[in-house]
């Protein structure tokens, strides 16, 4: 074991650098002495040259050619190779980062990696940490550094932004002299200067309802009250009377709005759509938020599918998953009757592709169906619906014409 006399002894200067360990560590080769040109530009041209010796410590790096450097590290302690290790940057890949990295934590790991907690640890910290202290005490209305000046502009787009003058004849002018502020506000507002007025000009112009007071053109622009309307009154039809009107096909409920009532049961529902079909009359029938499940959504298909009359349903704003959207749209087939359908507004946003595509397949094979309430994603479904729902609409109207001309043709010929 060599004292640490012994070990400071030779190489007194290479001591005074710091060095970093490397798993392998080259010798640098010897550089060639680095040269200065200086050229100078005449009639005629001289080159002089100056050579500087490349120095390290006051010596010349070819000096330090022929030291032994795995000597060198041999008489170092395992704490000088660890400060060594922390200066020497290793250049291998193939060594992991925190090998690489002259940093080195001390501390034990508490645990796995929780990013939301470190998210949060980090922000607390820069929250506690208190700011630095500015070295000048700030002072209102003192600039601190260089103000900023903007460049001078050219001259032609000052001239292209200097007023226009128009010679609009003697007639114009005289006109135009004569005009009242509020005439010359209109005349603004038919020429379509929309930036020359204000909102309250513009639409008054339009409205003919004359300028209002203070609005001239140095009036400014300000949001008007918006109007208030009054709350909708609560939907307070007695459910179960109605059940009882439709099981008794009352022939004045030809429509049933039961939307937005809250507390109708799973019970209740039930009882409506077991009567339904048994009914003759009913031709609307809107259940828009009442808390429609898949469970009852698929009686309300048993139902429509024996239903005569019923012309519009409305399901919007319900809980219904697209599979019955599309067990929904299947019944249509077999009503036959049933003209409009909306079913927007679902618990799932998104129905996707071939859900989409299911429903327009039964779409177009549904000869009566004019008007469709369901958000369709894809550009194709949307297309190929609505061609369809056009198409069924020009049959019903050349139906509906036809039907016309040959009630009137028949009462002629009798009469």
């Amino acid at each position: 074991m060599e004292s640490p006399e012994e070990r400071q002894e030779p190489e007194a200067e290479f001591q005074r650098v710091k060095l970093r360990p490397v798993p392998k560590v080259k010798r640098r080769a010897p550089q060639p002495p680095t040269t200065l040109a200086l050229k100078k530009t005449s009639s005629t041209t001289k080159t002089t040259t100056l050579t500087t010796p490349a120095k390290l410590y006051g010596k010349d790096l070819s000096e330090y050619d022929e030291v032994d450097v795995d000597a060198l590290l041999a008489q170092l302690s395992p704490e000088e190779i660890n400060i060594l290790a922390k200066e020497v940057d290793p250049d291998d890949n193939f060594l992991p980062p925190d090998q690489r990295c002259s940093y080195e934590c001390a501390k034990d790991p508490t645990g796995p990696l929780n990013r939301k907690k470190l998210i949060e640890h980090i922000n607390k910290q820069a929250l506690e940490t208190p700011d630095e202290p500015e070295f000048e005490p700030y002072v209102k209305g003192t600039v601190r550094g260089k103000k900023w000046v903007p460049p001078p502009r050219d001259e032609s787009e000052v001239a292209a932004e200097e007023q226009i003058a128009i010679d609009l004849g003697e007639e114009y002018e005289h006109a135009l002299s004569d005009a009242t502020q509020e005439e010359i506000i209109d005349l603004a507002a038919i020429l379509g200067f929309h930036s020359m007025m204000n909102q309250d000009q513009y639409h008054a112009s339009l409205l003919n309802k004359g300028q209002p007071v203070g609005m001239g053109w140095d009036g400014i622009t300000k949001s008007t009250q918006p109007k208030l309307f009054p709350m909708d009154p609560p939907n307070n039809t007695d459910v179960e009377e109605s059940i009882k009107r439709v099981k008794d096909n009352d022939s004045k409920l030809i429509e049933l709005n039961l939307n937005n009532i809250k507390n109708i049961s799973d019970e209740k529902l039930e009882q409506l759509f077991q009567v339904l079909p048994e009914n003759e009359n009913l031709e609307v029938l809107s259940l828009t938020n009442v808390g429609l499940t898949d469970k009852t959504a698929l009686l309300l298909a048993e139902a429509i599918e024996k239903s005569k009359t019923l012309r519009v349903l409305n399901v919007e704003t319900n809980f219904i998953s697209p599979p019955v959207i599309v067990t929904l749209v299947k019944a249509l087939l077999k009503c036959r009757t049933i003209e409009e359908f909306r079913a927007s507004n679902q618990r799932s946003s998104v129905l996707g592709n071939k859900i989409e595509m299911e429903i327009t397949e039964l779409v177009e094979k549904n000869p009566s169906l004019l008007r469709l309430g369901l958000h369709l994603e894809f550009n194709d479904a949307r297309h190929r619906v609505a061609a369809h729902l056009q198409r069924n609409i020009d049959r019903s109207g050349r139906l509906r014409r036809l039907g016309h001309f040959s009630r009137n043709y028949t009462v002629g010929a009798w009469q």
